[in-house]
Parts: C-alpha cells; structure tokens; sequence
C-alpha cells in the first residue's frame, strides 16, 4: 500500500491521460513534459506489475487492466480533490462541476441556475453538457448527471429527486385526421413520435399497468425533438408534462385520454464518489430538487 500511495503523481499523471488522451496534453494540464508523463506512467505500471496502456506512435489506449484500475482510482481521487468541502462554509464552497442535463429538461433549469445558483455560490464554476443520451459519467469524465427516467446504473450512486408527470400529446390537425382518442386502445391505431435509445423504442405505460408499445412515424432521441414533431402533426408525443405545459396552454397540443394515469418517470441525480457526494454537488442537487419540487 505504501508503494501505491507513493506514486501520487503517477496516479495523477495516468488520470490525466486518460482523460485527455495523451501524455502531451496530460503533461500541459500538469506543468511537466510528455517524457516526465511517460516515465510517471512506466513507473507506476512498474509498481503494479500490469501494462495500463498499449503504446504506439500514433494511437494510446488502455489495456484491460488499465481500464479496471482507472474506473477503481479516478473517482477516489476526485474525492481527494474535493476534500476541502469538508473545511469550507457553503458559502465559501468553490471549485469547478461537469455537469450533465438532459435536454427539455436542461433548458427549464439553466435560467435558474445561472441567475439563483451561480450567484449564491461565486466560487462554484459549471461546465454543463445537455444531451437525453446516458451519458457514461466515468467514461465521459462528468461529475453529476441528472436524468429523467428508469436506467441501468451499474457502479454509480443514485438518489431520485422527483417523480414527473407524464402527457400523452398530439397536434389538432393528427386528431382531425384520426379522430377523438376516447380509449387506451386507439392509441394502437396512431402513429407516435417516440422516444428511441440505440434503436429501442421506450413503451407507454400506465399507472395500472398497462403498457402499449406505439406505432412509430418518427424514432427519435431528443424531447425538443419528440415535441416539434408533434407540434407539425407527425404524431403522437409521450412527453414529460412540463416541457409541453405552454404548448397544452396556446393549443398547439391537445391532451389525450387526460383521465388515464400515466405511470410518472424518476428524475434522478447520479454520480461515481461513494456513498456521498461532495459539497459542490450536494448544494446542486438539493437547488435542482427544490426548483423541480416548486415548479410542479
């Protein structure tokens, strides 16, 4: 153990790599040179006895081995990184957050988290990635995500902040052409704008347990996506309530079956630090859930 812990900087260094995908950039973000890099790296897969890096002239990639030991070493020292939180007030809590938004949701949140947020905590800078696709946290090098929706998490910390309400939408002008929805069953019969990862269509479902898996025009993986389609009558929108609620309101979108419960989606915050996470990520998540909370 008192090896290991004697190469920080070569723990550091191969982090660094990692993420940045070679020992020159890793050696700028650190203030040393690529040799310096290189030979912290051959001196900590010396101590481990493992190759962590399959070298040539052109391409740097991890072996296996190296790939078990980054997603074992990067979050523990990023929770070193972040130890200060626990001498720091919250107001005087700072350093640097990646954050993951997923999209329609994103855009309700950035306002308050640019005007409230970032103005309680000065020291906290944000670099905020917006996308519905599941981003891998390790991998992708982010610190939170937030996602809406049911997911495998394998490996990540997950904490459910809400539970969002779900419509089923369509544009007047694909009503008048398929006439009143009136019973789950005709759902069947229209044509969906539905919500599609890697190919996989995601299913309706009810409160009772019913669920339909839509006929689809259109396979996408954006709500503001899923949303203009529907707007354009290309078809049917099983949508998170509050991201058409001003489309419901003008009559761009009309509310189907609006007496059949849908089954409502966790919004979630995940993350890869242990069992808590630091402070500048706490204040986040608890000023995420207090908003999504108050704007229900």
């Amino acid at each position: 153990m008192q090896g290991l812990l004697s190469e920080t900087a070569g723990l550091v260094t191969f982090v660094r790599t990692v993420q940045t995908g070679s020992f020159s950039a890793a050696a700028k973000s650190l203030g040393a040179t690529p040799s310096s890099a290189s030979k912290r790296v051959s001196r900590l897969e010396v101590l481990l006895g493992a190759k962590l890096f399959r070298r040539s002239t052109r391409v740097l990639t991890l072996t296996p081995e190296g790939e078990a030991f980054y997603e074992r070493v990067m979050p523990l020292l990023r929770e070193i990184e972040s130890s200060t939180d626990v001498v720091q007030s919250h107001g005087a809590t700072s350093g640097h957050l990646r954050v993951s938004l997923p999209g329609e949701m994103g855009r309700l949140l950035l306002g308050p988290i640019f005007s409230n947020f970032m103005q309680a905590y000065p020291g906290i800078s944000l670099e905020i990635g917006m996308t519905d696709r599941h981003v891998d946290i390790l991998r992708d090098n982010y610190d939170i995500a937030f996602r809406v929706g049911h997911s495998d998490h394998n490996g990540l910390m997950s904490k459910t902040l809400s539970h969002l309400d779900m419509v089923l939408v369509a544009a007047p002008s694909l009503i008048e052409r398929y006439g009143k929805v009136e019973e789950t069953a005709k759902l069947r019969e229209l044509p969906f704008a539905r919500y599609s990862v890697q190919g996989r269509p995601y299913p309706v479902r009810f409160a009772d347990g019913l669920e339909i898996l839509p006929r689809g025009r259109l396979d996408l993986d954006s709500a503001t996506a899923i949303k203009e389609a529907a707007k354009l009558g290309l078809g049917v929108a099983h949508v998170l309530k509050r991201i058409v609620q001003k489309d419901i309101d003008d009559g761009s979108l009309v509310v189907l079956l609006p007496n059949c419960e849908l089954e409502k989606l966790p919004f979630r915050a995940l993350h890869a630090f242990g069992r808590m996470p630091n402070l500048r990520m706490q204040l986040l998540t608890d000023f995420v859930t207090n908003f999504i909370r108050a704007s229900a």
